[in-house]
């Protein structure tokens, strides 16, 4: 006969440990974590099966140091994953303006512009972690996201081109902002915009738009990843983006977004695109 609770339980186990992988999933974070667990199962199941006491004793001792440390090393990592666990709502989920103003066509097409004439740029749209510390470097707009604006915010030598600018619930609610750079080795190569972009994803859930004054390309930053799309690739790739945190409508909950987000992604994932 089963014992319900022991199902529950185990239900409950794999839950939070599938939960954990998928957000940890291609991050270094994960790769360490998937690694240590194979090793540490390896040991484990070898020192049961042949009986050897004083290595299962040994393992278990280092598998408490392994966690203590894994903890320091990967803080920034796992302070993301929290935080995405804390801000995980069903109800609430950023929404355009109701007069329209903000809605994706809109943004995509602002940030085209911004693309096709090569003015730098640097926005991070908040989602479910709040961009408010970040805020506090910068200049508090709270302005309608427009295309006079946000051209005019971004263009030299004004004072506030310098920075990144983020946006909440369709609005721009500061410029100027100082990002956290990410200390990723393959972005030696990169901007500052780049760098900055990437080490907001990796603190938080935004989704960061880098427009390079050079190339005139458009990169996306999501969870540490930087996908880069230039020329024609750009307005075909901003439409896949920005409705997933703009959507288009406004009452959408969270859960029946995410859903469909999962459902798009299926069919219009780019490959090499963070998930």
């Amino acid at each position: 006969m089963f014992d319900l609770s022991a199902i529950i339980q185990i239900a409950i186990l794999y839950a939070v440990f599938l939960a954990i992988l998928r957000a940890a999933k291609g991050s270094r974070f994960g790769q360490v974590l998937l690694g240590v667990g194979l090793l540490a199962g390896t040991l484990v199941a070898f020192a049961y099966v042949f009986e050897f006491d004083v290595l299962s004793a040994i393992i278990r001792s280092l598998l408490v140091y392994l966690a203590i440390s894994t903890v320091v090393i990967f803080q920034p990592e796992i302070r993301r994953m929290l935080s995405q666990l804390g801000a995980f709502g069903f109800f609430e989920r950023p929404k355009t303006d109701a007069n329209g103003i903000a809605s994706p066509d809109f943004i995509v097409t602002i940030i085209q512009s911004l693309a096709d004439h090569k003015i730098g740029a640097l926005l991070a749209f908040e989602r479910g972690i709040s961009l408010r510390s970040y805020e506090s470097t910068g200049v508090i707009v709270n302005a309608d996201f427009s295309q006079e604006l946000v051209t005019c915010i971004f263009t030299p030598p004004l004072p506030l081109h310098d920075g990144g600018m983020t946006v909440r619930n369709g609005r721009i609610s500061a410029a100027h902002c100082v990002f956290p750079v990410s200390n990723n080795p393959s972005l030696s190569v990169s901007g500052m915009r780049h760098r900055a972009a990437v080490g907001l994803s990796e603190e938080t859930d935004a989704l960061v738009v880098v427009v390079s004054e050079e190339s005139g390309a458009v990169s996306i930053a999501r969870n540490g990843r930087l996908v880069r799309y230039h020329g024609a690739e750009i307005e075909p790739a901003l439409r896949r983006w920005i409705p997933k945190i703009l959507p288009s409508a406004p009452h959408t909950s969270q859960f029946i977004a995410r859903l469909q987000d999962k459902a798009a992604r299926l069919f219009t994932q780019k490959e090499g695109e963070p998930k």
